[in-house]
């Protein structure tokens, strides 16, 4: 069973704000991190996964990917310098897409959505996954 969640790291309440709204929306959890808080995290990562392997867990952690976002996506609303959920997830759906090489169902899969919906994103985001394939056999 995939259990998605949302992890937003950030200092600022109107963007934590939007995000909470967003997970609601769509039915998923969200966490909130400061930046110190997140780097704790992802610095314990690796203990935990071998942790949760040692002790008899289920493995959960196995294949599951993080991607990295982007501290300034550089397209934000330069009105506030916060960019949309829109705007964040089209950046998120773009590296993930480069992560996989171009592969949409391993996109879909670390992004923790169906790949219809993936698809449907890619139209609505004009995003080109064929660059990240050529991108792979350059």
């Amino acid at each position: 069973m995939v259990r998605s969640q949302f992890i937003v790291v950030s200092d600022d309440q109107a963007l934590i704000q939007k995000a909470q709204q967003f997970g609601q929306m769509h039915g998923v959890p969200v966490q909130v991190q400061s930046p110190e808080q997140h780097q704790a995290t992802v610095t314990e990562l690796p203990s935990l996964v071998a942790g949760n392997s040692a002790v008899g867990g289920t493995g959960t952690g196995e294949g599951a990917k993080v991607l990295q976002f982007p501290g300034n996506a550089g397209q934000s609303d330069t009105r506030r310098g916060v960019a949309t959920i829109n705007q964040l997830e089209s950046v998120a759906i773009e590296q993930a897409i480069a992560a996989f090489k171009g592969n949409l169902t391993e996109a879909a899969k670390a992004l923790g959505i169906g790949r219809a919906t993936l698809y449907r994103k890619v139209k609505q985001y004009n995003i080109d996954p064929a660059m990240a394939r050529k991108k792979k056999a350059a």
